[in-house]
């Protein structure tokens, strides 16, 4: 019986990867933002300029320090972490699995932002890059997928 638990997961992760890559082709434009270990995207952080004490850009995953090697998934085209100011109040941030179950998704599913799989679903995002949330459907499964641009 384990055997078979362990083969509809594996069927299921495969069928998400493969959908992953016939509906949602990674959005290579969208640069990623690592701020207090939360996910965003640095034209998200642009207002908040005058509030961002550092920023520090990774252009190769192997360069990532040992607290962003979760995040390498998101570093193909480099990663920068930002630091806000002390006392500075940054962006609202949410978890996946939060997002999930608002959406009346399981909330340990997958999520699927700008076509890059976010395989963890009690990663934080900041709630603010988020401009379009659909709920897909694949092979009965509903999983989200998040866009963080109006295009």
């Amino acid at each position: 019986m384990k055997k078979i638990n362990i083969m509809k997961k594996i069927l299921y992760s495969f069928l998400i990867f493969s959908s992953t890559i016939l509906l949602g082709q990674k959005n290579t434009k969208v640069k990623f933002a690592i701020c207090n270990g939360a996910v965003g995207t640095t034209e998200m952080f642009e207002p908040h300029k005058k509030d961002i004490e550092s920023t520090t850009f990774f252009m190769a995953t192997t360069k990532l320090p040992q607290h962003l090697q979760k995040f390498s998934y998101l570093a193909e085209g480099g990663l920068t972490e930002l630091k806000f100011k002390k006392n500075v109040g940054a962006p609202d941030i949410m978890s996946l699995a939060a997002l999930n179950e608002q959406s009346n998704v399981a909330k340990d599913t997958k999520v699927m932002i700008d076509g890059y799989v976010f395989d963890n679903p009690e990663t934080n995002i900041y709630i603010v890059m988020v401009k379009r949330i659909d709920v897909k459907e694949d092979n009965g499964e509903k999983y989200l997928s998040i866009f963080t641009s109006d295009n």
